[in-house]
């Protein structure tokens, strides 16, 4: 076949569509089938919709527009369609979950990329309310759900790509470094084929211009130093926002002729065997594997039995490509012993290597790892040579140190003087888009480009960094930034941790240990006030591992060891000077005889055959690296509902047991009782009677806070919140009806009263605080009538987003209704899809309603919830029972003070929160005696305490607790 043209990568789409391969697509991992598109269907179906996109109101010839999608296929044909239509497209990287970062995100978007237009689906475009007041949006179900015919094959393409922008080349053949390229300004898109995001979660990340013929010269190198056989495939798992996914997968697949195989990260980060068996199954010669996923695939391997991966042939397995953290040499000898057992033929076959959004992904690689790193003595894998279009150098920290001069290549120079690690050629960039500013300061005088990272290059050439120049904290592959880690402690108003004294930075216990997160801060308590520290560093250890899933290392100070700068700031790196240099050794040494003293005398060891295997189960399930005392309660931990629904599976799965129902794990939260309550089971002698109050957090000496359901019965979505009260106990009510036999409440007289009395059974005397969440907002009311009438005091009282009269909600969900209502509110389906089967189901049986609900379920979804097609039947009968024991419900009498959380309300309720706001909520003031308050919360109904929306929500919940004396 004859060469691709280097003019523009459309050439790339036309040449791949003459072969006779493709996309294989796993959505839902081994699940469900694979979703295959050939080349040709490819470049049929993104020239259909580029032809849409320019017809689109909001669509701009020239300009930018943002991909912003979850799944694979999505981005990528959006990618195409809007090549095909004449605009850049820009890869959405993951959006942060603070209101704040995301709104300064959104805004600096805007101007960065000049209004650029964001293609997503309906269900993201939630992300894009609220705090998006600039960006304008268009969901692509516009173009899946109308008629549009398209043009005629190629017209798209043909007509709409410019190709005249040209890199300048100097006449050593590198891309100069000057900001203006060709005569364009920074902000122009000529020549421009695709721009990406660099980290930078809080508004502050760039856009990188990569050209066409940059692209073209970073497969051709990769290619040159990994080879890709005619038959083989490549695998990808990670996004396309990341540029190793768009250089290393799709485009060079398509460059080589080969096919691609995607899967999401979920499928493979839970499945270590599952990547292996698609490795095998689909004959891939070229995968991604970073150091803290091959650390995974050793454990999984090293347990697994040889039955286990008996069918696993990984004889055309050539290229495990690794970057973004060190590679541990023992841990890469070890899997790689492995993988030759299960076929592999390549000593050589984890690859480690450099890369950056700026070179295109990875330049630099080690193709020799780990025979000449295990020779050299290394502990971390060095990072290799350069491929054909980029060469490297090492030059000072300090460019006035004039006894260092430039290393190229390890030719010349101190090898052992770590410097700046610098790169040039074809296929490194030569702009950031719309920052002239920024690009001037990437790039060297002579047109280097600093990286930002420090390194040494050796003798032979090969590259070995020593750090970063920034603070960016890399957890398995995922960068945080230090003062968000630092917002959210302070946020979290943690007992113990003195406001404005937070400060933490990444740790490494070895050189070639994985990242960890330091945290260290001032304490208010006594220094020999054992209890409150240990409450402190649950509660912080707890904050930390709900913002970025990894548990931290944590050191208090005494007040004075913290110092501020005039500007009453802390100097994070002087802080982190301070500990590296052992000035706070004392405090290390102190801190750690206290926290041994504790556990020596309250710690709990196993006593049993059951609460080892329990411990066990719990370290991995939870991927916890730390001693398991079997009275700790679990829900400390920072788990969360997802989390809580593989412990049922993995602790059924132990002990062969069917089917361990939720309350039980969630009123048995240690190890101890949940050892009792599996030896019952295992003896037949359990009895699932039913108990209304779950502890969902049982410590602190705060006022309780009572939490009541919403109208599908089900309590997990108040687990997030609780976390982030460690100072009062939380209790939340679960109704009848979910255990086997039980009946569902007989009529809201049944169900107030019990609910009132295990209240009063578990708190008999106030003051007491209760919130319901949409029905549970009612039950909450009348159950705080009742308190009053007893003379005792409710001193909060809130309803989370429902107003009092609620009989015209309820009567829209019959049987149907409340199955669809459940569907939509777990996330099963979407709320337009809901709307749509509504009139259908009901024509159907209730047994094949919830079999179509289960097979149009996302199926991903419903394996993280474990539902099945028996659960999801009684939960649509707990749910129905609800709706129809409230469907007369008329409110009557009045209480002292009330506060209502509002946000986006139900579909056909209100056309806006103002309305809802002012004809509906404010009705409870003709049932609020003495104090009523509203409190504006971000999300909709829905989603108003999910867990991205927590952090915010709690936020506001303890400003109102706090304003009424709790």
């Amino acid at each position: 076949m004859a060469p691709i043209p280097a003019s523009n990568i459309i050439s790339l789409l036309d040449h791949a569509a003459a072969l006779s391969v493709g996309i294989i697509a796993y959505p839902e991992g081994d699940r469900a089938p694979s979703v295959q598109l050939s080349y040709a269907e490819l470049r049929d179906q993104v020239t259909q919709k580029a032809s849409w996109l320019q017809t689109h109101d909001e669509f701009r010839h020239g300009g930018v527009t943002l991909v912003h999608f979850q799944h694979h296929l999505d981005n990528i044909t959006w990618f195409w369609a809007t090549i095909l239509a004449g605009s850049v497209p820009t890869l959405s990287t993951p959006l942060v979950s603070t209101d704040e970062g995301r709104r300064a995100h959104f805004k600096h978007l805007h101007n960065m990329l000049q209004d650029p237009l964001v293609l997503t689906r309906r269900e993201l475009l939630v992300n894009f309310f609220g705090e998006n007041e600039l960006l304008r949006t268009v969901a692509v179900e516009e173009f899946e759900e109308s008629d549009f015919s398209g043009t005629d094959s190629g017209s798209a393409s043909s007509n709409h790509v410019s190709t005249s922008g040209k890199d300048d080349i100097n006449s050593n053949g590198h891309a100069n470094g000057n900001y203006h390229v060709n005569g364009t300004t920074g902000n122009s898109t000529e020549g421009v084929a695709v721009l990406m995001l660099t980290s930078g979660s809080s508004g502050n990340c760039k856009a990188v211009c990569l050209t066409h013929q940059q692209m073209f010269a970073s497969i051709r190198g990769k290619l040159a130093v990994m080879p890709v056989s005619d038959g083989s495939s490549v695998l990808n798992w990670i996004g396309l926002d990341h540029v190793a996914s768009l250089m290393e997968t799709h485009l060079l697949s398509m460059f080589a002729g080969v096919n691609q195989i995607q899967i999401q990260a979920a499928e493979v980060l839970s499945n270590p065997l599952l990547f292996l068996r698609l490795l095998s199954k689909h004959k891939v010669c070229m995968t991604f594997a970073p150091d803290f996923f091959l650390r995974k695939l050793l454990a999984t391997l090293d347990k697994s039995s040889k039955e286990a991966k008996q069918d696993i042939d990984l004889s055309h397995l050539l290229y495990l490509v690794s970057g973004g953290e060190p590679n541990n040499v023992d841990t890469g000898f070890r899997v790689t012993e492995h993988l030759q057992r299960l076929g592999a033929s390549p000593s050589n076959l984890i690859t480690p290597g450099f890369g950056m959004t700026e070179i295109c992904a990875g330049a630099i690689y080690n193709r020799n790892f780990p025979k000449t790193d295990i020779k050299a003595r290394r502990e971390a894998g060095a990072l290799g040579s350069c491929i054909p279009g980029i060469e490297m150098r090492i030059s000072p920290i300090d460019p006035n140190n004039t006894s260092l001069k430039p290393q190229a290549n390890g030719m010349a120079g101190a090898a052992n003087n770590a410097g700046v690690l610098e790169v040039r050629g074809p296929v490194a960039f030569s702009r950031y888009f719309n920052n002239d500013e920024a690009t001037k300061t990437a790039f060297t005088e002579d047109g280097w480009f600093r990286t930002g990272d420090l390194g040494t290059i050796d003798a032979e050439g090969q590259l070995t960094l020593a750090g970063r120049l920034k603070e960016l904290i890399n957890i398995n592959s995922v960068k945080f930034l230090p003062y968000e880690i630092e917002a959210a402690i302070e946020q979290a108003r943690i007992p113990g941790v003195t406001p404005s004294f937070v400060v933490c930075f990444s740790y490494k216990e070895y050189s070639t240990s994985p990242e960890e997160i330091c945290v260290l801060y001032q304490h208010d308590y006594a220094s020999d006030d054992i209890e409150a520290r240990m409450l402190t560093l649950r509660t912080l250890i707890r904050t930390v591992i709900l913002f970025t899933s990894a548990r931290p290392r944590v050191l208090p100070l005494p007040p004075g060891r913290l110092e501020k700068t005039t500007l009453g700031k802390l100097s994070r790196p002087k802080i982190q000077d301070a500990l590296l240099q052992g000035k706070y050794r004392d405090q290390e040494d102190f801190n750690n005889q206290v926290l041994q003293e504790y556990r020596e005398s309250h710690f709990s060891a196993p006593s049993n055959d059951i609460e080892h295997r329990l411990i066990a189960v719990f370290k991995e399930t939870l991927e916890l690296d730390i001693e398991i005392d079997i009275d700790m309660q679990f829900l400390d931990t920072g788990i969360s509902s997802v989390d809580l629904i593989r412990l049922k599976r993995a602790v059924e799965k132990n002990f062969g047991i069917e089917d361990i129902p939720m309350i039980t794990i969630m009123t048995n939260t240690a190890i101890r009782s949940l050892a009792a309550a599996i030896q019952q089971f295992k003896t037949s002698q359990f009895t699932s009677e039913y108990q209304p109050v779950v502890t969902l957090q049982s410590h602190g000496s705060k006022t309780p806070l009572w939490l009541f359901h919403p109208g599908v019965g089900e309590i997990l979505i108040f687990l997030a919140l609780a976390q982030h009260f460690p100072d009062r106990p939380i209790y939340a009510m679960r109704p009848r009806g979910f255990n086997p036999g039980d009946e569902t409440f007989k009529d809201l007289s049944d169900l107030h009263t019990t609910y009132y009395e295990a209240l009063k059974k578990k708190q008999p005397t106030g003051p007491y605080a209760m919130a319901g969440y949409s029905y549970g907002g009612m039950v909450a009311f009348e159950i705080a009538k009742k308190i009053e009438a007893d003379g005792d005091e409710v001193k909060f009282l809130g309803c989370f987003d429902l107003p009092p009269h609620i009989k015209q909600v309820m009567n829209r969900l019959d049987w149907t209704g409340s199955l669809l209502h459940l569907a939509f509110f777990c996330a099963l389906i979407t709320e337009d899809r809901s709307d749509e089967l509504a009139p259908e189901l009901r024509l159907l049986p209730q047994s094949e309603q919830l079999a179509r609900i289960m097979a149009e379920a996302d199926p991903f979804r419903t394996a993280e919830l474990g539902l099945t097609y028996a659960s999801l039947e009684t939960w649509t009968e707990v749910t129905f029972s609800l709706a129809n024991i409230g469907r007369n419900y008329d409110p009557s009498g009045s209480v002292s003070n009330m506060d209502v959380f509002f946000c986006d309300p139900l579909r056909g309720v209100a056309v806006s929160r103002e309305e809802y706001r002012y004809t509906q909520l404010n009705c409870w003031d003709d049932f609020v005696h003495n104090d009523l308050r509203f409190h504006e919360v971000d999300g909709a109904h829905y989603t108003m305490i999910s867990p991205e929306r927590v952090p915010k929500f709690q936020q506001t919940l303890k400003n109102v607790l706090s304003a009424r004396g709790l």
